[in-house]
């Protein structure tokens, strides 16, 4: 169904969502997006079957009873769309800057059919409001025509010019989204990969993985002459951009991404790996995310450290604690529990209690102890990303090993499948185009 849209753009390029159907919402919803590209125009989107049904209405709505719109059927775009705003890049599909305009709910009053015939529906936004029909011309060409009824010759959509989400005019929009300057992007960092490569990963990564690392205090590893000529961790922050924020903590300037352009100015400045901290920066004091690293022997067999995953995820299911999976793009499996309400203490002592727990349960097995002659045969659960200032690998985040290889969130049901250190860059892609595995940990 969202073939069309995927086909027309090149998701490398552009920072439009991919295409994916979605389960539909209760109440259904509705998007305008003001469209300033080749021609100026409005985008009217209808969410119907997993997906928003869209139409090009050049003029945009009018609430004038004897106005016939002309609205273009175009391909459908997916749920997520309902969300862009930002600037798509010359020379691409639909390149220009789009402002979300309005958004909210509608439903239909008559059964719709968006190939044929007549549709009468209501509308419950900010801006569009009431009553409206759909009229079926020839080929995509469809009439948006306002009913009568207490909304009637409400507004002249022409005065309102700004952004509905964020306040934001044209021109604002296309200074904040504007590209980072990538310089070098020819500059081969290692394996056969270049920093351009690099950074139009993050680019597109960026949709799922901002949301688990934006506003969490971070530490990089950088490598401003390649791999192969030497690499540094950084934590602390001297000089920041306008991209970056900055949070002081025991008189250290710690730093952190807070949208698209933190993580791709950190590309820009050579930065390719990202760890980042179990709490936000708005309360440092109290992590919200628990992590448990599994580290094995190398003499251990793959099937082993899956075995260990399976054992660590049945003593959380049975403290009714929700967890989540992604490969570390080394040996091993990271297992992450969202959680609520705890302290840095508690966090250590619950996460320390369970590692211990799974060794006393299976002494050949397991350790919770930090010392390698320890772990002889046995895999090492670390517990310690658990102390304030302690940091772990980022989901989506690229592991400067000897292999490029991505810390990837995968679903439960995959652990037999994906191996953690198997999944590349261009798999990633791939595998943005599917459902969120991790859905619902925010």
């Amino acid at each position: 169904m969202l073939n069309e849209y995927n086909k027309k753009r090149n998701f490398n390029k552009t920072k439009e969502p991919i295409g994916r159907k979605s389960k539909s919402n209760k109440k259904l919803i509705f998007v305008i997006q003001h469209h300033f590209a080749r021609k100026d125009h409005y985008d009217l989107r209808l969410e119907w079957n997993g997906v928003l049904i869209s139409f090009a209405v050049p003029k945009g709505p009018s609430y004038n009873t004897k106005d016939k719109r002309l609205a273009i059927k175009v391909e459908d775009h997916p749920l997520e769309y309902k969300n862009f705003e930002g600037t798509i890049p010359k020379g691409e599909y639909g390149g220009g800057v789009v402002m979300l305009w309005d958004y909210g709910t509608w439903k239909p009053l008559t059964k719709p059919d968006f190939n044929k015939g007549i549709i009468k529906f209501q509308v419950m936004g900010k801006r569009m409001k009431g009553l409206w029909t759909l009229v079926y011309m020839s080929n995509n060409n469809w009439l948006l025509i306002k009913d009568k009824d207490q909304y009637y010759e409400y507004k002249n959509i022409k005065r309102l010019n700004t952004s509905i989400k964020s306040g934001k005019t044209f021109k604002e929009i296309k200074d904040k989204t504007s590209d980072i300057k990538l310089t070098n992007p020819n500059k081969m960092i290692y394996n056969n990969l270049t920093k351009g490569q690099i950074y139009n990963y993050y680019k597109l990564a960026s949709k799922r993985m901002l949301p688990l690392i934006k506003n969490r205090l971070i530490s990089i590893v950088r490598c401003p002459n390649g791999y192969d000529k030497g690499c540094f961790y950084k934590k602390h922050l001297e000089n920041i951009n306008n991209y970056l924020g900055k949070k002081k903590v025991k008189n250290k300037n710690y730093y952190y991404i807070k949208d698209e352009m933190g993580l791709l100015s950190e590309v820009q400045m050579n930065s390719y790996e990202f760890h980042i901290w179990g709490s936000k920066t708005e309360d440092i004091n109290h992590p919200d995310i628990l992590v448990f690293d599994l580290d094995p022997d190398e003499s251990l067999s793959l099937n082993k450290l899956r075995e260990g995953v399976k054992d660590l995820k049945q003593i959380l299911d049975k403290l009714k604690l929700k967890s989540y999976l992604k490969t570390s793009g080394g040996k091993g499996y990271h297992i992450l529990v969202p959680i609520k309400g705890i302290t840095w203490k508690e966090a250590k002592i619950i996460t320390q209690n369970i590692a211990k727990l799974m060794e006393e349960t299976w002494p050949k097995k397991y350790t919770s102890n930090i010392k390698k002659n320890k772990r002889k045969g046995k895999i090492f659960i670390d517990w310690q990303r658990n102390i304030k200032g302690a940091t772990s690998v980022a989901p989506y985040s690229l592991r400067l090993k000897d292999k490029p290889r991505i810390s990837m969130p995968i679903k439960w049901s995959e652990l037999d499948e994906v191996k953690p250190d198997e999944i590349t860059i261009d798999l990633t892609i791939k595998r943005l185009k599917r459902k969120n595995p991790w859905e619902g940990f925010i």
